[in-house]
């Protein structure tokens, strides 16, 4: 670090400890300007913001890490810069408008600076300081954003894939589940966690897989479905597969794919009124049926 750069992070510094609250003010004034309040996000929350991520880059400064390096390695800096994006990114800012929130606290560092000097080489490496201490900022709330968004948009996803496949009980110790739509590994899967939980909670002993709603069936959707009746075997109830419309039985037959293990009804009313005498424990009630399959 060279001296005109020690002094201008003196200079920075000093400004930041005498006027960090006009500071911290000026920033959401600014911030105010570019229509961050729109995002949902409170005037009262800005100004905590600011003057925690203020008071973070103060103790920054005071460290021996380079300029460059202030934001990523300061704990508590990195923290608050974290904390800001993160709720741009749920109050549905844009990542450019998150960049340019933080940005915006150059203009006001480079104003609390003018007020302790008036020279001119003094302002210029103080402003070259700045930009170099806060373009990390910028950058780094940018990649949080995007990180953040991202992890938002798979639990939304998530959440779509759990409401997409609902586990009812259609009557004592029977679950059905109705599937609409493609029907893919992750949705599989979905499917599986669901309906195995629900067996366990419901004492379920029957549970229906109603494919009436699915619009073809392949090779990887009958893995899928072979997959989901093991496991539910394995937690020691019986499964029903409904809903096999004859373009659906067709297919299946020449792709040759081989469902005779398993028991099939081509409507759920029909599974149901297969899957009622599977409650008896009556082992002859049981081998008939398993002779039906």
């Amino acid at each position: 670090m060279n001296s005109s750069e020690s002094e201008a992070r003196l200079r920075v510094s000093a400004a930041l400890r005498e006027q960090g609250e006009k500071v911290a003010d000026r920033w959401v004034e600014l911030q105010s300007e570019q229509a961050v309040l729109q995002t949902g996000i409170t005037e009262a929350e800005l100004n905590e913001e600011a003057d925690s991520l203020v008071e973070a880059l103060l103790a920054g400064l005071e460290t021996d890490l380079p300029a460059q390096d202030v934001v990523a390695s300061h704990p508590g800096l990195r923290q608050c810069v974290t904390d800001l994006s993160l709720r741009r990114a749920r109050g549905g800012a844009t990542p450019t408008a998150t960049s340019q929130a933080v940005l915006a606290l150059k203009e006001a560092l480079l104003e609390a600076v003018q007020q302790e000097t008036r020279d001119v080489s003094a302002l210029y490496h103080a402003a070259l300081f700045i930009n170099r201490l806060l373009d990390t900022a910028g950058a780094m709330s940018f990649d949080i954003y995007v990180d953040g968004r991202e992890e938002i948009i798979r639990r939304q996803s998530r959440q779509l894939l759990e409401v997409s496949t609902p586990v009812v009980r259609l009557w004592d110790h029977v679950l059905a589940v109705p599937l609409i739509g493609t029907l893919d590994t992750t949705r599989t899967q979905v499917v599986m966690e669901n309906l195995l939980e629900a067996i366990e909670r419901d004492e379920a002993q029957v549970a229906i897989i109603d494919i009436t709603g699915v619009p073809t069936v392949d090779t990887a959707v009958a893995h899928h479905l072979m997959q989901t009746v093991n496991a539910v075997r394995l937690m020691g109830a019986d499964c029903v597969i409904s809903g096999i419309r004859p373009p659906i039985a067709q297919i299946i037959a020449q792709l040759g794919i081989d469902l005779s293990a398993i028991l099939t009804r081509s409507t759920l009313a029909d599974a149901l009124a297969a899957a009622i005498p599977l409650l008896t424990d009556q082992p002859t009630q049981r081998a008939s049926l398993a002779d039906a399959r």
